[in-house]
């Protein structure tokens, strides 16, 4: 009779054990479901319904979709930089981006479109595309021109970029209220930067935006891909508003 009893204590043990193993299991299940929710497609690998050119309605002919990715095939105009339709403040953006042998091109934020303003870049700041082998720009001066970089203010270390031909994953934070910029590059935290006040200001005096009007401005803008004259590629390009 003892022996039943104890084996009874056992399995209920066992049973709560498990309960509370599958309840932990639904309960990451569902938390893992409501961070996925959170984000937002910008590119789904099908069509550019969440984007169009800068200044322009519609996407420039020269953007086209190979499996699966966002391909800018250069044609004989440039400026054919693509913005988001959307607006954003305070966010994470995450895309993957892979650039041709010698190839440029750059990711924009706090775009702000006017007529005024020809190109994206002179508005939002740019975090950096570029072979860095192969591309002249890498060999700037502080390396501030490389791959990952914030572009002309903060290097990104070359260990952390893979070569061209070969795919990127580029994590961007931007939040305005806690005055934090992030970039992660294939997993790995590369720096970190302020976003407004006494320390931007001091970073843009001492990059080649130093008197441009409106660069670094807008707290709310635009996500822009760059036209630098060169083949690029995007895919898996999601955001989470903070």
């Amino acid at each position: 009779m003892m022996t039943l009893f104890i084996t009874g204590i056992m399995a209920c043990k066992n049973n709560s054990e498990q309960s509370k193993i599958i309840e932990k299991d639904n309960d990451l299940k569902e938390e893992l479901k409501t961070q996925e929710s959170e984000w937002q497609i910008l590119f789904d690998g099908i069509s550019y319904e969440q984007w169009r050119g800068y200044l322009a309605e519609d996407i420039p002919q020269e953007w086209i979709i190979e499996d699966g990715a966002m391909a800018f095939i250069p044609g004989s105009e440039g400026g054919k930089n693509i913005i988001t339709k959307d607006k954003f403040t305070n966010f994470i953006l995450s895309l993957e981006w892979k650039i041709s042998e010698g190839g440029n091109s750059g990711i924009f934020w706090g775009v702000y479109e006017d007529a005024k303003f020809p190109e994206a870049y002179q508005t939002g700041p740019e975090i950096q595309i570029v072979d860095n082998e192969k591309h002249p720009d890498a060999q700037y001066e502080g390396g501030t021109h490389k791959a990952g970089s914030l572009f002309d203010m903060i290097a990104c270390p070359d260990s952390t970029v893979k070569p061209a031909g070969e795919w990127n994953l580029c994590v961007m934070e931007i939040n305005h209220k806690t005055n934090l910029g992030k970039v992660i590059m294939n997993n790995i935290e590369v720096f970190t930067f302020p976003l407004h006040g006494d320390a931007w200001e001091t970073m843009v005096a001492n990059s080649k935006f130093k008197d441009w009007e409106g660069f670094g401005r807008y707290k709310t803008g635009h996500i822009g891909l760059q036209d630098h004259g060169n083949k690029v590629w995007f895919r898996n390009i999601k955001i989470k508003k903070l």
